[in-house]
């Protein structure tokens, strides 16, 4: 009898025991989870941390490319106000020579003239410095003519163009 009953203390205590590590397993699942998942979001912020922080370097790329670009466009402004001279032939190669320099790195740089003539005007890309009366077979609200030659970036507006309007 004493031997039975050491058995069913023996097996009590086992079914406690096992009760007890079943108990110790869940909680320890718990905190697997809990572990995971602060993880899962860490990995997630600092992702979403690299990616911000890449556009912000990139806009500050594009902001000092616009600031140099706009301290340069004059200069193929001056290289088209001399071709309008009516210089020698040789001068004026010369200079034609350097314009196409002008937009080519322009060009590279992924910059694009804007030159609406005959368009509708658009105040998102254009500046209207002068009004001019419609002529026979015009509409109204259309560029007219360019004195100031705009330029852009993808969507970002470098230089908006100086136009004349049609009213």
């Amino acid at each position: 009898m004493a031997d039975k009953k050491e058995k069913v203390e023996k097996l009590n205590k086992d079914v406690e025991s096992e009760a007890t590590i079943s108990t110790e397993m869940d909680e320890l699942r718990k905190q697997v989870d809990e572990y995971k998942d602060k993880w899962m979001r860490s990995v997630a912020e600092f992702d979403n941390y690299k990616k911000r922080n890449a556009k912000i370097w990139q806009d500050a790329f594009n902001e000092g490319i616009s600031s140099v670009l706009l301290k340069i466009l004059p200069i193929g402004d001056s290289l088209d106000w001399a071709l309008n001279l009516g210089l020698d032939e040789k001068t004026e190669q010369g200079i034609i020579g350097i314009r196409k320099k002008f937009d080519e790195t322009l060009k590279e740089l992924d910059v694009e003239e804007i030159n609406p003539v005959g368009q509708t005007f658009d105040p998102l890309i254009a500046e209207a410095v002068m009004q001019v009366e419609v002529a026979d077979g015009e509409e109204s609200d259309t560029v007219k003519q360019v004195f100031q030659k705009g330029y852009r970036k993808k969507e970002k507006i470098i230089r908006y163009a100086k136009v004349s309007v049609t009213k």
